[in-house]
């Protein structure tokens, strides 16, 4: 049973979130982002550090992927041109599959969060019952912190192939940990990682 499977009738009397799974997914995905180039691409700092990260023989095929010509590169590297917004797009869009696939490729993400066998620590909060009608609400759902071990190589084999049906399963596997009461943390407003 995938633990989105676990609180039937989610949402019926009002309590709003997502699976954890999909609470998971956008905290690695924040990770992953806040890891990368912070200069914004609308800035010429921004703009280079793109330009040389994507200076590699997948990041030039990125680009073109992404319908950016060689001469349009060439003449941005030089300062005889400026992208425009919509190539500023594409740019940074190319930028960010490279990243993803580099994180994936290295072992960065599986290293980080394994943390040398320790592992990393969960805060998961819990959906909001502010809507729910008094007698209806779960009395056991309170924001909850679980360190997880041993389950991030899975966490990020199901993240990089983008299989949210693995992650539910990896999500199971975290929230099995905390009680009796591990059905209601099914559904979450949020999950963050410490790392």
């Amino acid at each position: 049973m995938a633990a989105s499977d676990l609180w039937t009738n989610f949402g019926y009397y009002g309590a709003h979130g997502i699976t954890g799974a999909e609470a998971l997914i956008y905290e690695i995905n924040r990770i992953v982002y806040e890891s990368g180039i912070k200069s914004p691409i609308t800035t010429t700092r921004g703009l280079n550090a793109r330009l040389r990260y994507l200076d590699s023989a997948a990041g030039r095929a990125e680009m073109r992927a992404q319908g950016i010509s060689p001469a349009r590169i060439r003449a941005w590297r030089s300062g005889k041109a400026t992208p425009s917004p919509t190539s500023r797009e594409k740019l940074d869009n190319a930028y960010w599959t490279r990243r993803r696939e580099n994180v994936i490729k290295s072992g960065y993400l599986k290293r980080l969060l394994d943390n040398d066998g320790r592992g990393r620590q969960i805060e998961i909060h819990a959906v909001d019952q502010s809507a729910v009608q008094p007698g209806r609400a779960r009395s056991n759902v309170t924001d909850r912190t679980i360190r997880v071990r041993y389950l991030w190589n899975d966490a990020v084999d199901a993240w990089a192939a983008q299989d949210l049906g693995a992650m539910d399963e990896v999500w199971d596997d975290i929230i099995c940990d905390l009680d009796s009461a591990f059905r209601a943390y099914a559904y979450v407003t949020s999950v963050g990682i410490a790392a």
